[in-house]
């Protein structure tokens, strides 16, 4: 089998997939790639499947294939090089056995995706390749010293043929079923922002920081019993501070949800990063 050698990563670098949902039962959550679009446009691009696994890379990493391969990156644009020459970033890029790819910190956005031709080829864990880190339900964290393997090539590289998406200035919403938990239409509230992304934001959840929602009077004091979460919930802590429920999100919460990020433009939040600015419009 061919074998993807890790020679260092910083901050966190982890294997991701399409994710496991329909586990939420059994208390696991679906995990997966944050930014869908970039990580459907590298497994493309080096002719894989579209479940193929990809790395999930915030920060950097440096790897050597023992033999010959197509990668590419996606995603922040972050700089790229291949036995320390610049290549291009968002195509297919031929890596010669040995030679050794960096991925750099980005120059815009948060989190890069670097696809190997024949996918990342670990072993399944519910059916799914994907690092949970909610719970740590898959592979392990990517780090130094890793040697990953790489499943057979399904198809010939692809030239990129069709732009990314472009980032929107303001994420559509969708009314949450606890609208009645504030004072006021929350939508209202969410959209007069702008927020701030907070340090702590990860996979879980976007973090923000800004103008605190109100509970309405009624509620002030009042505990929710746990209910289920979805992708892309606005759930509202006691804080008034709302966090944006991402890939890792706990399957059940106690917290009202006052709004839903529409589905189509949830990948923009895995491509903010701490303190930048985040607005909300009506979807």
């Amino acid at each position: 089998m061919r074998v993807l050698e890790v020679l260092a990563a910083t901050g966190l670098v982890t294997v991701q997939d399409a994710g496991r949902p329909g586990f939420a039962h059994l208390g696991v959550p679906r995990a997966g790639w944050l930014d869908e679009p970039a990580a459907l446009l590298a497994n493309r691009l080096v002719g894989n499947e579209a479940s193929a696994a990809v790395l999930e890379v915030l920060g950097t990493v440096a790897v050597r294939p023992a033999g010959p391969t197509w990668v590419a990156v996606t995603g922040a644009c972050s700089p790229v090089s291949v036995a320390g020459r610049a290549v291009a970033f968002g195509e297919p890029v031929h890596v010669p056995a040995g030679a050794v790819l960096r991925v750099d910190l980005p120059m815009t956005g948060v989190r890069s995706y670097l696809a190997v031709a024949g996918g990342i080829a670990v072993e399944p864990v519910l059916g799914s390749r994907a690092t949970d880190t909610l719970a740590w339900v898959g592979p392990a964290r990517v780090e130094g010293g890793a040697r990953l393997p790489i499943g057979a090539a399904a198809g010939e590289p692809q030239a990129l043929d069709t732009p990314r998406a472009p980032m929107v200035s303001a994420l559509r919403l969708l009314p949450g079923p606890r609208a009645d938990w504030f004072d006021g239409d929350p939508l209202d509230a969410l959209v007069a922002g702008p927020w701030t992304v907070d340090a702590d934001s990860n996979r879980v959840g976007l973090r923000l920081d800004g103008p605190a929602l109100r509970r309405h009077p009624a509620y002030v004091g009042r505990e929710l019993a746990s209910e289920g979460m979805v992708l892309g919930a606005v759930q509202v802590p006691p804080s008034g501070k709302p966090v944006v429920f991402l890939a890792d999100h706990p399957v059940t919460g106690g917290y009202p949800v006052a709004a839903v990020v529409h589905p189509d433009d949830l990948w923009m939040c895995a491509q903010v990063g701490p303190g930048e600015r985040l607005r909300f419009r009506r979807g």
